[in-house]
């Protein structure tokens, strides 16, 4: 149980850190100093919500259709690849996030953008409701405790970027430090990616 909570956590943590337009924003809100908190509790609420959606409903699609489990693995193993490549060409070729100067953003813009680039993000679903629950499937009984694992991730991940990252400054104007994330997270997608095509 503690092994899959565990996996839980780390795959939950290498989908969430990657570096997408969600990330991007709450980063560039922290630097900013910025409606901080309501944006972490937008963040943590949806990714709650779609991974049960996802661990729940994959999990009532299987035991209609138990084929289902093989094809989502192939498909959730290539995606993890094509994930892996991705942030590998992003270390390949990294840049600084900076953040601009300009007019502070509302509370209701900045939850509504948030919501956007969340909800309307096809990669959120991807990541959360197909991937993570896919995986969690391929734990048949046990898979509530990867999931549990997954939203602990998120639980952690979103309050230490919001409130973190603005101590890091410096760090993340320099485009090596992206390098080293998103060269982790490509390794990390690998190892996953090929576990769950030869699971």
């Amino acid at each position: 149980m503690l092994n899959i909570f565990l996996t839980g956590v780390v795959t939950g943590f290498a989908l969430i850190v990657a570096v997408g337009a969600q990330n991007a924003f709450i980063l560039r809100q922290s630097l900013r100093g910025e409606r901080v908190l309501p944006l972490i509790v937008v963040c943590v609420l949806s990714d709650v919500l779609a991974i049960t959606v996802g661990v729940a409903g994959l999990g009532a699609v299987l035991e209609r259709w138990p084929a289902v489990l093989p094809i989502a693995q192939i498909g959730g193993g290539l995606y993890l690849l094509a994930f892996g490549i991705q942030s590998a060409m992003r270390a390949w070729r990294p840049t600084a996030l900076v953040a601009d100067g300009g007019t502070p953003m509302t509370m209701r813009r900045a939850v509504l953008l948030t919501l956007a680039l969340t909800w309307l993000n096809p990669h959120f679903y991807l990541d959360t409701v197909v991937m993570l629950g896919t995986v969690a499937n391929s734990f048949g009984d046990q898979r509530w405790w990867f999931c549990a694992g997954s939203i602990v991730a998120s639980l952690v991940w979103f309050p230490t970027l919001g409130f973190g990252s603005r101590f890091l400054r410096g760090l993340f104007a320099r485009p090596s430090a992206w390098r080293v994330l998103d060269s982790g997270i490509a390794v990390l997608m690998g190892v996953l990616g090929v576990g769950l095509l030869a699971h």
